[in-house]
C-alpha cells in the first residue's frame, strides 16, 4: 500500500458522470481529495465511447494522486437521471441518451476491476456535504442542487433516502403550482424544476425580455452573449430590476418547496448547492437569494422549525458529487460512518 503523508488510507475513487463531463477524484478515508481529473462524456456517442473516457479518466486520477490501482479500495459512482440502484442499472437518463438501460455498475467494475457502488448524483452530492461539507456536524440534511434541473438529496444519520424504487428525493419534481403552471423539460407542468432550475431561470428571463421588460441584459444578448444565470446574477448585482426580480421569484418558490421538506422530513439543515447559487455568501446577490429563501420559510413553516432549521449554501461546489460518491462506497463496503463528531455522540430525533 502506497503511503501519502497527510492522507489516510484506504483510498476510494469517486466518479461523477454528467451529460457534459466525467469528473473523477481520489479521496482518502477522511474525505480529503488527492486528485481530480475531468474529461468529456461525449454523451451523444455510443455508450462505449463514454465508458472508455471514464476508464482513461480513472487511471489518470490515480496517477495524479501518486497511487496505483492496487491502492484503490473501491469505486463510488454517481450518475444523473432515473436508475435502479439495487440492480446497478441506468434507466432513462435524459442527459445520457445513449446510456439508457445500461448496467453501468457492472460495466465500471469490469473495466476498473474494483467493487463499485452506484448512487444518484444529487444523493451523492448531499452525502458529500454530509460527510465533509457544510452539513458535517449535523445528523440530517436536505440538499437542493440547482443546475440544468433541480436535484435533491436527503441524508438522515448516514442513510440516503433512496426509496423503494430508487426515486427517493426526486423532490425537484414536486408540484408547486397546482393548476397548469410552467412546463419542465420532461413535459410535466407545475414542478419545482420548471421554476428553479438554471434552464427555467433563463427561460423566464428571456420571456420577460421578449414581452418588452426593460433590462441591461438586452444589450448583452444583442451583442451575442448567450443568456445564462451567471449573466443574470451579474446584472442583478449591478442593479438591474428584471434580473433581481427573476432571482427573487426563484428564491421564493424554492423557499416554499423547502417548507414542504421541513414539514415532511424535519431535517437539521437545508442546503442550496449546484451550479446556480449566484456566488453564494461571497456575493451580495447570493446573500440576498439565501435571505429571500429564509424569509419565505419563516412566513410559511411552523415557527418551531423555521427558528431551528439552518438554511445555508453547500460548500464543496462541483466536487461534492465525486466526494460524496466516494463516501457512499466507503460507508457501504467498510461500514464507516460519515457523521461528524457532534452527530455521532449525541442522540437526535430524525
Amino acid at each position: 500500500m502506497t503511503q501519502r503523508p497527510g492522507f489516510q488510507a484506504p483510498f476510494f475513487m469517486g466518479v461523477d458522470v454528467g451529460g457534459t463531463t466525467i469528473k473523477i477524484g481520489i479521496v482518502d478515508d477522511r474525505g480529503q481529495s488527492l486528485s481530480r481529473v475531468v474529461v468529456p462524456t461525449e454523451a451523444q456517442q455510443p455508450v462505449e465511447v463514454g465508458m472508455a473516457n471514464l476508464e482513461r479518466c480513472a487511471h489518470e486520477s490515480v496517477e495524479h494522486a501518486g497511487l496505483t490501482m492496487d491502492d484503490i479500495h473501491s469505486v463510488g459512482l454517481a450518475t444523473p437521471g432515473t436508475m435502479d440502484i439495487s440492480a446497478g442499472t441506468l434507466l432513462t437518463p435524459g442527459n445520457l441518451p445513449t446510456w439508457h438501460h445500461f448496467p453501468i455498475r457492472q460495466a465500471v467494475a469490469d473495466r476498473l476491476k474494483k467493487p463499485t457502488v452506484l448512487q444518484n448524483d444529487a444523493n451523492a452530492a448531499a452525502f458529500g456535504e454530509f460527510w465533509v461539507g457544510t452539513a458535517h456536524e449535523v445528523p440530517s440534511t436536505v440538499m437542493w442542487t440547482l443546475g440544468t434541473g433541480v436535484g435533491c438529496g436527503i441524508v438522515i444519520h448516514d442513510v440516503i433516502i433512496e426509496g423503494q424504487h430508487s426515486h427517493g428525493g426526486e423532490s425537484g419534481h414536486n408540484i408547486v403550482q397546482m393548476d397548469g403552471g410552467r412546463r419542465n423539460v420532461d413535459g410535466r407542468y407545475g414542478s419545482l424544476e420548471a421554476y428553479c432550475s438554471a434552464t427555467a431561470v433563463v427561460k423566464r428571463c428571456q420571456e420577460a425580455l421578449d414581452a418588452g421588460q426593460a433590462s441591461s441584459l438586452k444589450a448583452q444578448i444583442e451583442a451575442g452573449q448567450p443568456l445564462n444565470p451567471k449573466m443574470i446574477g451579474a446584472a442583478a448585482e449591478a442593479g438591474d430590476e428584471l434580473a433581481d426580480q427573476i432571482i427573487m421569484e426563484t428564491a421564493r418558490v424554492l423557499g416554499v418547496a423547502s417548507v414542504t421538506m421541513m414539514h415532511t422530513i424535519d431535517p437539521s439543515m437545508i442546503l442550496i448547492g449546484g451550479a446556480m447559487t449566484f456566488g453564494r455568501n461571497d456575493n451580495p446577490v447570493g446573500r440576498k437569494f439565501l435571505q429571500r429563501i429564509k424569509d419565505e420559510i419563516k412566513a410559511r413553516a411552523f415557527p418551531f422549525l423555521s427558528e431551528r432549521t439552518r438554511i445555508d449554501f453547500a460548500q464543496l461546489g462541483g466536487d461534492a458529487g465525486y466526494i460524496g460518491a466516494a463516501g457512499c462506497v466507503r460507508l457501504k463496503l467498510t461500514g464507516k460512518s460519515a457523521s461528524g463528531p457532534s452527530a455521532q455522540h449525541h442522540s437526535y430525533p430524525c
